[in-house]
């Protein structure tokens, strides 16, 4: 256990958040997500599971010390969904919301089609997939610098 650092940042997710530079993305992704095929792909090949976790929970653990880029006028992008591409599931509704209240400010989330998604992920530094079922669960979020 670590002073003031959320227990569900385990050391593995730690080393991580902390190897990503600026610009990097970080894949978190759902329960259904193809998480152990895509993390092969990334630059780390790195798959951190969070079992029986909520996405709510999970992102205010990692906005606690993750900073957003500020630099990319897309930092948070998501999966549309398949069915309706302009519905914003509640899984979404609610991740965005933990990451607006880290940050302190509106942050509008790109849309991505499934396998632009996919293509997107795959080349991202690492994934980080939560138990959470609800589907559409899946955001790429780039890492910004420390002011």
């Amino acid at each position: 256990m670590l002073k003031s650092i959320d227990p569900i940042l385990t050391p593995d997710l730690l080393w991580l958040l902390a190897s990503m530079g600026h610009g990097d993305d970080l894949v978190f992704v759902d329960a259904n997500h193809p998480a152990t095929r895509i993390a092969h792909s990334t630059t780390s090949q790195r798959l951190i599971r969070l079992p029986g976790m909520s996405m709510e929970t999970a992102i205010r653990a990692i906005m606690s010390v993750y900073p957003l880029d500020d630099f990319d006028p897309d930092p948070v992008r998501v999966m549309m969904p398949v069915d309706d591409p302009e519905r914003v599931p509640d899984v979404q509704r609610a991740v965005l919301a933990e990451i607006e209240r880290a940050v302190g400010r509106p942050v509008a989330a790109g849309k991505l089609s499934r396998p632009d998604f996919y293509r997107a992920a795959a080349v991202g530094f690492g994934v980080v997939q939560v138990g959470d079922s609800r589907g559409y669960g899946c955001f790429l979020i780039r890492k910004g610098v420390i002011s």
